[in-house]
């Protein structure tokens, strides 16, 4: 039986549409720790805090005061979200691209595990990356992260669509199999040319 098109795209951005590397954050802050750089990646990990600062249960402040003590930083705050901010290696340009070229042709939407600071970041970086979505969910702002069902099922519900009906873009397994048992048809991207080919296979039409 021929699988019907998909309603609605749903992108994540990290990893997706915009170029991140974690690394980045900690050669950022080892000149403000008297830990090595390889002491400071075991300790730097997606904790509790991080979890809860992606949902937007703890400030910024709150988070980059953990880190601190966390990875012995000697550095003002500034300097800490600064570093934060040195994830972002640019946007994924064929990606954008194609997300851009498909607007017309579906709604296309975006759902990415971030924060307050991230996401103004990024949205003042890449304004064409937040100029191609219909509607942005933010964890920090839904109160809700990847993997979390709930996350999901909220998304459908704010779209008003069947989960089965939403095809999904997401460059973590984890997340992928989240959205897949949750109902959407989750695709994993290790580069755009899965999407252009999940595109292909979920028949929508797009510029190649």
């Amino acid at each position: 039986m021929t699988v019907p098109p998909p309603q609605v795209l749903l992108f994540d951005l990290g990893g997706v549409l915009i170029d991140i590397d974690f690394q980045r954050i900690l050669a950022a802050w080892a000149p403000y720790s008297r830990l090595s750089l390889e002491q400071l990646q075991q300790l730097f990990c997606n904790d509790l805090p991080y979890q809860r600062h992606e949902r937007g249960e703890i400030t910024a402040s709150e988070y980059f005061a953990h880190i601190a003590q966390t990875l012995q930083l000697q550095a003002p705050v500034a300097q800490i979200e600064a570093g934060w901010n040195a994830i972002f290696q640019g946007e994924i340009a064929e990606a954008v691209q194609l997300v851009s070229s498909l607007r017309g042709t579906i709604p296309c939407h975006a759902f990415t595990n971030t924060n307050a600071s991230h996401m103004a970041c990024w949205m003042r970086l890449y304004p064409a990356v937040a100029q191609s979505f219909g509607r942005v969910f933010a964890s920090h702002q839904i109160g809700l992260r990847k993997p979390e069902r709930a996350a999901f099922e909220h998304i459908c519900r704010e779209l008003d669509v069947r989960p089965e009906a939403v095809l999904f873009f997401d460059d973590l397994a984890e997340n992928v199999e989240a959205a897949n048992a949750a109902g959407l048809r989750g695709v994993l991207v290790r580069h755009t040319g899965d999407i252009a080919a999940a595109l292909a296979d979920n028949h929508v039409d797009f510029v190649k």
